[in-house]
């Protein structure tokens, strides 16, 4: 189960760091993007380093409050991504989805793997 999870984990926090480094590093094209989708441009570099703070809190896993939040965090913005592609119909739904599917493995995998008690 370890295995599981830490693959996993180390997928999810990849596509997030990914996602953050063009939001730092394409701003221009990554803002086409967000206005294409509706979105205010102001918010590109605030979700880029909140991107790369969550995957320091699940990577560290020191306090379980933080982790809950990154874990949080990640949902809703992949979330608000899916539904923006899906209104979009733009087809760029696939990655969101995958995003959502390595957070939920990752995030109960890793109860198990630290058998944290709800």
């Amino acid at each position: 189960m370890k295995y599981i999870y830490w693959i996993v984990t180390g997928l999810l926090c990849a596509l997030m760091l990914w996602s953050a480094s063009m939001y730092l590093l394409q701003y221009d094209m990554v803002t086409g993007f967000f206005k294409s989708l509706g979105f205010p441009t102001w918010v590109i570099y605030p979700l880029a380093v909140f991107k790369i703070a969550g995957v320091a809190m699940i990577l560290w896993r020191g306090n379980r409050w933080l982790t809950e939040w990154a874990y949080a965090g990640f949902f809703f913005d992949m979330l608000l991504a899916m539904g923006a592609h899906i209104a979009a119909k733009d087809g760029g739904y696939t990655l969101p989805i995958i995003g959502v599917l390595l957070l939920f493995i990752s995030y109960f995998t890793g109860y198990l793997v630290r058998k944290w008690v709800r």
